[in-house]
């Protein structure tokens, strides 16, 4: 089993599990991006190119392109729920190549397309916190055993600037508290 070292090792099994949970959660609001922005294909590229490593392929360059090209299609984007759908499918090709350093920032690499799925989930409540903090409780209740470990090798998430910031601060003391 292939193996990733820095401040500790991570299998490639282990960053399948993490490109899993960031894959599930992007699938989830890919729809809300794909309706605000007809024929661009980006952020859909940078998730099957996720679900292709989860399912088995080796990680390679196209993880890497199509996360960078889902997080340009973020900054293009003109509504919030948009940018946030486009970059959760941008995280969740980015989690192939998730780093084993530990830094609290790698945590945004394992659970912000979770608290970004949660954010949109808000925004099409009228901003209904609880609408978002349910959906933060499901991604919890989804989380592997292999997902709470590689999430410990890390720092916590860094303090909530944002509200998707919050969000992922929650999920990550949620997750931990789990252990």
């Amino acid at each position: 089993m292939a193996t990733v070292s820095g401040d500790f090792q991570l299998t490639m099994d282990e960053l399948r599990v993490v490109a899993r949970f960031a894959a599930q959660s992007a699938q989830e609001v890919l729809p809300v991006y794909e309706a605000a922005v007809p024929g661009d294909p980006r952020p859909r590229a940078a998730l099957d190119a996720a679900w292709e490593f989860v399912n088995g392929a080796r990680r390679t360059k196209l993880q890497r392109v199509t996360s960078l090209d889902a997080h340009r299609a973020a900054k293009e984007a003109t509504t919030e729920v948009a940018r946030l759908a486009a970059r959760a499918a941008g995280d969740a090709a980015a989690a192939a190549y998730l780093h084993p350093i530990a830094r609290a920032t790698q945590v945004g690499h394992i659970l912000r397309a979770a608290a970004s799925a949660a954010r949109i989930a808000e925004l099409d409540a009228g901003g209904d916190a609880a609408v978002g903090d349910m959906v933060i409780e499901q991604a919890r209740q989804r989380a592997t055993p292999v997902l709470i470990s590689v999430l410990s090798r890390y720092p916590s998430a860094p303090t909530a600037k944002n509200r998707v910031a919050q969000l992922m601060s929650n999920l990550d003391s949620s997750l931990r508290a789990s252990c």
